[in-house]
């Protein structure tokens, strides 16, 4: 069995990039693997001031500036790094996603894989894909076994009903693997649920949650906490026998009661209010079976110590 994470040495001597550190994963990622003794190129894209106070009279994190379309700019964050974390974002002046974002981001994809495959001394790249990269498939419910790694979203299904997140996400990862492949960069991608962040607020326009309803019927409705999303990506960096597809999440939604209680979360106080159970929902103890898995997640998390803060 592989050990559950590197040694305190060994990390202390590996630096690591975080692209795009300006967003809510990459930002937390810098700052976890900061505490856990990594050197950081902390490469953003966005608004700098989200960062600016972890660069300050720590020796161990340099900032860069690099777009994810800029592939020299990609290769200058990635100097001297031995992994690259990469997570997505959708550029300030087209922050929506819609029938165009697919070509953003898999533009995105295909520089910072070849950005990698360019840099000798990259070990191992984490991609940042999505749930909704998996579940969304005409046929998911005549598969008579759950959803995992194996399992993709069919891109023409996700265009027929405008499931765009699905579309930029299935397409940008499927690009990734492909370049990984071709050119030999060894990656593992991390496909995280609906991310739940307790200092920032998930709201019900979220483009993830295009198609919540038939999730939830499909047993698929599921969310990641923003800890936990950020040790799983850790862990598959620190593991040497981590491969492939990961599905990332902590919390699967079932029965109406923890529909209710979703829903509450990402409305307003003052529209949560109104979906208060009613004595019908009360009395409904109906629960929707499960149909995915993130076993493969779990058993190589299973000795990983964390460093969040307490």
């Amino acid at each position: 069995m592989a050990p559950p994470s590197l040694p305190d040495d060994v990390i202390s001597e590996k630096t690591v990039c975080v692209m795009d550190a300006s967003g809510e994963v990459g930002s937390a990622l810098v700052r976890r693997l900061l505490r856990r003794g990594y050197t950081v190129h902390a490469a953003f894209h966005g608004e700098y001031e989200i960062i600016e106070g972890l660069c300050c009279n720590n020796e161990k994190v340099r900032v860069f500036q690099a777009d994810p379309l800029d592939y020299h700019s990609i290769m200058n964050a990635l100097k001297g790094c031995s992994a690259l974390f990469y997570c997505f974002q959708p550029p300030s002046d087209h922050p929506t996603y819609d029938e165009y974002m697919a070509d953003v981001e898999v533009r995105a994809a295909h520089n910072v894989l070849e950005a990698c495959a360019q840099t000798e001394t990259i070990e191992k790249a984490i991609f940042t894909s999505s749930v909704t990269a998996v579940i969304w498939r005409d046929d998911r419910n005549a598969t008579p076994s759950d959803l995992d790694e194996r399992n993709w979203s069919d891109v023409n299904f996700c265009r027929k009903f405008k499931l765009w997140h699905g579309v930029s996400k299935t397409l940008a990862e499927r690009t990734a693997w492909a370049l990984a492949m071709d050119r030999g960069v060894n990656m593992v991608s991390i496909n995280g649920g609906l991310l739940m962040n307790p200092e920032s607020i998930t709201t019900i326009s979220n483009p993830y949650l295009k198609g919540a309803a038939e999730m939830f019927e499909n047993g698929v409705l599921v969310t990641v906490d923003l800890n936990f999303l950020v040790d799983s990506h850790i862990s598959v960096f620190e593991h040497s026998s981590s491969y492939g597809r990961y599905l990332c999440f902590d919390n699967v939604f079932t029965s109406n009661q923890e529909a209710i209680r979703l829903a509450n979360m990402l409305l307003p106080p003052s529209q949560s209010t109104t979906l208060a159970p009613t004595p019908s929902l009360d009395d409904d103890t109906s629960v929707y079976q499960q149909r995915i898995s993130n076993k493969k997640l779990n058993k190589l998390m299973v000795d990983f110590k964390s460093e969040v803060e307490v």
